[in-house]
């Protein structure tokens, strides 16, 4: 039976709801905000502000280091050497260098993030992209033809009565905006729905790990968190620990409340709560007072710990041991850091596979919009990233130059494979260009001298006047 609008919007709605405690918890736990209860409220109470629970935040760690990978660095056409220069115009207008960090970020935190795509007021020729948090964003998919079916937005707003609800339902042919009034949704009668007919959502998924049965993916942080809170725990009890065996204690034979006062007269528990505390009793020895000092305790075994656990997430992750502190004596060459980032770096392309063919499908519903109709090349389309992996520069220019000199790659390809960027290969060529017209039109004049000395110069600049 097909949904009406109103029901599509409550139906999201419920979905989404179901999902905001676990997305809420996965943020929490990248923020380093998780809840804690690792002590017993009764050593909570006794220690009160002197030894707080720690968090090792693990989570953060394996998270940021998959996505500091992930840049787009443009969109090619099939058949094209370079990357397309308008999408990266509407790429760029959309300040989507920095949103789609974050939109990589959310999505290996919370499992996805959304981009909406729409058109832009008063500019028919850049439309609108925006990247939204899976806290504020839901999306269904159609089990036949796997693409976004219906999907919704919802926020709040300040208004005269208080905060107002609101939401956004996108569905193949119409945008609608809607406002809760009175406890019912109601559509906002002060925005106009845009009924765009393209057949099409203009939503897509960013999921980060999508599977055939999970198309919204699957959290980063699934396999790490156990093992944060682990090591949160151990931490925690290192640091009760520390305060209570970490310095030498003291029993004191023969000593009664009385033997406890300052110089004024008042009373200095035997039981401070301050380190190098003193366990006194009043029952005499047969030889009169004694004080008694026990050995400090060692904290090895807690370190031991967080060890093992550091080895377990650097090995679930694929992060190299460095990475979580696990250094040796004998420093690691430069090839066997390499090597241990293989399966880091193998990881993040996976990722760059994944969300490519996300973003290749938002800029084809770009064209949609700009364009009025569908295009077809845009059907093959390719995302371009910047290379995963971590060589030096020289290494990496070696290469390229190699290759080059070997008439194996282009010179575009050879500057891309070095690392440069779209927009620095463009200047490249550009000079490339002049300094070919310039040769040329040194060869027209017969001025061989001249050319074999390389490029003119730039012209030295006029002397500014002096001043009287």
């Amino acid at each position: 039976m097909e949904r009406t609008e109103l029901q599509w919007l409550t139906h999201l709605i419920r979905c989404h709801d179901k999902e905001l405690p676990e997305l809420k918890r996965l943020n929490s736990y990248y923020e380093g905000t998780q809840p804690l209860s690792y002590m017993a409220p009764e050593l909570q109470q006794e220690l009160q502000e002197t030894v707080r629970q720690v968090v090792i935040n693990w989570p953060r760690l394996v998270v940021d280091s998959v996505e500091e990978r992930l840049d787009v660095e443009g969109f090619r056409f099939p058949g094209q050497p370079a990357a397309d220069e308008d999408l990266w115009r509407i790429w760029q207008a959309n300040d989507m260098d920095s949103q789609s960090q974050q939109g990589h970020l959310d999505s290996l935190i919370m499992k996805r993030a959304y981009v909406v795509i729409g058109s832009r007021d008063g500019d028919d020729e850049t439309p609108l992209i925006t990247v939204e948090s899976a806290l504020d964003m839901y999306a269904e998919h159609d089990p036949q033809t796997r693409l976004v079916r219906a999907a919704v937005k919802r926020w709040e707003e300040e208004g005269e009565d208080g905060k107002e609800q609101h939401a956004a339902l996108y569905l193949p042919d119409a945008t609608s905006w809607w406002v809760k009034d009175k406890g019912e949704w109601i559509e906002d009668p002060e925005h106009e729905r845009d009924d765009h007919e393209i057949g099409e959502v203009m939503v897509e998924v960013l999921a980060n790990r999508p599977r055939l049965k999970k198309p919204n993916g699957t959290s980063e942080l699934a396999d790490v968190i156990p093992l944060s809170d682990a090591a949160c725990k151990i931490a925690t009890d290192m640091m009760v620990s520390a305060e209570y065996h970490a310095t030498p204690r003291r029993v004191a034979f023969g000593f009664g409340e009385e033997d406890f006062q300052d110089e004024s007269g008042r009373k200095v528990s035997a039981f401070s709560r301050i380190i190098g505390r003193m366990w006194a009793t009043e029952k005499s020895k047969t030889d009169g007072a004694d004080v008694i000092q026990f050995p400090e305790a060692t904290l090895s075994n807690f370190h031991q710990t967080l060890q093992q656990l550091a080895v377990l997430v650097a090995s679930i992750s694929g992060m190299p041991p460095h990475f979580l502190g696990q250094a040796t004596d004998n420093p690691a060459s430069a090839d066997g850091i390499r090597s241990a980032e293989t399966r880091l770096v193998k990881r993040a392309e996976r990722k760059q596979r994944a969300g490519g063919t996300t973003w290749e499908r938002v800029m084809r519903k770009v064209l949609r919009i700009r364009d009025g109709v569908w295009d077809d090349a845009a059907r093959s389309m390719e995302t371009l990233w910047r290379d995963a992996a971590t060589p030096t520069v020289a290494q990496r220019a070696d290469a390229a130059v190699k290759l080059f000199t070997a008439k194996v790659v282009p010179l575009r390809q050879t500057r891309e494979d070095i690392g440069y960027t779209q927009a620095q290969i463009q200047r490249m060529e550009e000079q490339d260009r002049e300094a070919a017209d310039d040769a040329l039109q040194r060869v027209m004049a017969g001025d061989f001298a001249a050319l074999e000395a390389g490029p003119k110069p730039p012209p030295e600049p006029a002397p500014e006047p002096a001043v009287a």
